[in-house]
């Protein structure tokens, strides 16, 4: 089985890949499928590639279901 999970990205190495972050692990990340994307944003991860963003309330709410004693971030 697959997982795609809610990362937030915290900065960008090149155009091509960032740096996100979920429950203290941080990823990199490419974001060359996901147009526009900027620091602060929350996107799916799935291989090690940004799929889509996503809304924050519900990147959140995701988070705690995946990982419910973890933090968020």
């Amino acid at each position: 089985m697959c997982l795609a999970v809610p990362m937030r990205i915290l900065r960008f190495l090149d155009a091509e890949t960032a740096v996100a972050q979920r429950a203290g692990l941080e990823l990199n990340v490419n974001v060359t499928l996901v147009e526009g994307v900027r620091v602060g944003d929350y996107v799916v991860v799935h291989a090690g590639f940004a799929i889509s963003t996503m809304d924050p309330g519900d990147a959140e709410e995701l988070s705690r279901l995946l990982l419910p004693s973890a933090e968020t971030g």
